[in-house]
């Protein structure tokens, strides 16, 4: 593989290209705030970037493994809840604040442990139903716990004496950091052995057993892995937001926005989350400040969610590569026709037979 990749010039260029367009991505992302310094379009840059991290961060787990979490936001609301708690018994003001960030993430890394246990022992669909009854739970929790939670009053942020021309942009930086991380970390897992050992447990669980994969570790890793930066970005919100309430810090929404970002990009791809929450959110935020209603927004959105699911179930970058792929391999044809009596075989043939799963390269 290693004289394979130095030896083509094609997959060569290919790879420079896309580490050029990385660059740039991210350069148009740090400069993005200096160039627009609306408040109300750098709100649209905070919020998309943390809609982009916790999308990444959701595939790491439900994407790689094949597990469709509904309980992350879980953790995003205990990050929120966590913060605000201890800003407040810390007397922690200021940038200072971004300061407990990290201790949210080890908050949530505690909780996803245990839970993670319960959940994991079951397979997909039933995985499914408990990751939602575990979230009803947290839930009904901060409504109940008022001493700790301030209940349906909800937790206040400190005030904030950040300069009001640049107000969001410390939280645009902040989490332009984390959504960058994410990315990376979701890159290198799938290109190591645990994310060839998460994708094959998506592929056969049972299989990928048989040649020496720890599921039930491999599957917790990458549970905890995904919650850390969900509680960092739930911190990020309610310190931006300015209040979380049991409503909003756990929101069921919450989990359906970062899967369908995730399916509409591309489940289980790097890049595919990323592109779901650049389209989703700015759109969100856009139609929930043109639609009065609640309720026709909530039908859009699962309209969406199903058109994305009947006419796209592979998500836009894998069905984009599949048909460059195979325009690619028309073209070729035609330019270089087989000789006469040799049968022509379709690229959607050649395109499953270089496809191997996960299990295969395990084994």
């Amino acid at each position: 593989m290693t004289a394979i990749w130095r030896g083509s010039g094609k997959i060569g260029t290919e790879h420079r290209w896309r580490l050029a367009g990385a660059g740039a991505l991210l350069a148009v992302a740090v400069a993005f705030p200096l160039v627009f310094t609306n408040p109300a379009v750098s709100n649209y840059g905070v919020l998309t970037l943390v809609f982009v991290a916790a999308a990444v961060s959701w595939n790491i787990f439900s994407g790689y493994t094949g597990y469709i979490s509904l309980g992350h936001a879980i953790f995003f609301g205990t990050g929120a809840y966590f913060t605000g708690v201890a800003t407040k018994d810390w007397h922690v003001t200021g940038s200072d604040v971004f300061g407990l960030l990290p201790l949210a993430g080890v908050a949530a890394a505690i909780i996803a442990v245990p839970l993670g246990i319960v959940a994991l022992r079951v397979r997909r669909h039933t995985f499914v139903v408990i990751t939602i009854a575990f979230f009803f739970i947290f839930q009904l929790m901060a409504y109940n716990l008022p001493s700790l939670t301030q209940g349906t009053s909800g937790l206040l942020t400190p005030t904030i004496n950040f300069d009001p021309t640049t107000f969001n942009n410390p939280f645009y930086y902040v989490a332009l950091a984390v959504a960058v991380c994410m990315i990376v970390l979701s890159w290198l897992i799938r290109r190591s052995r645990f994310g060839l050992q998460l994708r094959a447990i998506k592929d056969d669980e049972d299989r990928a057993r048989g040649l020496g994969v720890r599921p039930m570790r491999v599957k917790l890793s990458a549970f905890v892995i995904s919650a850390v930066p969900m509680a960092l970005l739930g911190g990020l919100w309610w310190y931006y937001i300015g209040i979380v309430d049991p409503s909003s810090g756990f929101d069921p929404l919450f989990d359906v926005a970062v899967a369908l970002m995730a399916f509409l990009g591309g489940l289980g791809t790097v890049s595919g989350p990323v592109l779901g929450a650049l389209i989703l959110e700015p759109a969100q935020l856009y139609f929930t400040q043109q639609v009065t209603s609640g309720y026709v927004y909530l039908i859009l959105y699962g309209a969406l969610f199903l058109v994305v699911i009947l006419m796209l179930p592979r998500g836009i970058i894998p069905t984009g590569a599949e048909l460059i792929t195979g325009w690619r391999e028309r073209r070729a044809r035609s330019a270089n026709p087989p000789p006469p009596g040799q049968p022509a075989s379709s690229a959607a043939g050649r395109l499953s037979g270089r496809e191997s799963g996960a299990t295969r390269e395990l084994a």
